[in-house]
């Protein structure tokens, strides 16, 4: 890649993204990994949404939800997301778009038992974008499902991870006189091989 900034240097998105998020934790005031997530329901609607990017992995990015709620059923139905990663302070984003596989199993549990006691409890009340009569009831809800299920909760069945491989990726710095720049990566097959490639274009602002 030439006549590129160094910030954009590198063979891999993901460890581009990843040297970026490291970036942005030191000057983000908080949820440095927060993505703009996009999702279009039954009848093409879009629908976005704030959540928190848990983990990069060598061909997508993982986050975890309610499997009942609005963004898991439009998932489901569709197969595909985007989502935008925006940080202020260091002028840059990168936007993704792709395919969207569940994450379960080992790995699913191993996060969840990771999270603070309150927050399982709480994934374990909630009815993840349902109508709810009021705060009180979703308090009382909380009570009783600390009641029955005791200090050490197992993830629940309706609840894991969704991992995001993307088909295109795009990396974007802030420029002087807005004049931007702008780097896509595109997956295309390789004919000589059966590892898909990226293709890299410079983008005008």
């Amino acid at each position: 890649m030439s006549e590129t900034r160094e910030i954009f240097e590198g063979a891999d998105p993901f460890e581009i993204t990843r040297r970026w998020l490291a970036e942005s934790e030191a000057v983000e005031p908080n949820d440095a990994n927060a993505i703009a997530l996009s999702t279009v329901d039954a009848d093409g609607l879009p629908n976005v949404r704030m959540v928190l990017l848990k983990d990069i992995e060598d061909d997508g990015f993982v986050f975890y939800t309610n499997y009942g709620s609005a963004k898991a059923q439009e998932i489901e139905n569709a197969g595909k997301a985007a989502f935008v990663m925006h940080w202020k302070s260091l002028r840059r984003q990168i936007r993704v778009r792709g395919t969207v596989t569940r994450v379960e199993g080992d790995q699913a549990d191993a996060y969840f038992h990771s999270r603070s006691l309150k927050s399982r409890l709480g994934a374990w009340a909630s009815r993840q974008s349902q109508p709810l009569s009021s705060r009180a009831a979703l308090v009382g809800e909380v009570a009783k499902v600390t009641a029955k299920l005791g200090p050490n909760p197992k993830r629940p069945p309706f609840w894991g991870g969704y991992k995001i491989t993307p088909s295109e990726m795009e990396f974007w710095a802030d420029g002087a006189f807005r004049l931007h720049d702008r780097f896509r990566w595109t997956k295309r097959p390789n004919a000589e091989e059966t590892k898909e490639i990226w293709e890299i274009h410079r983008l005008n602002p």
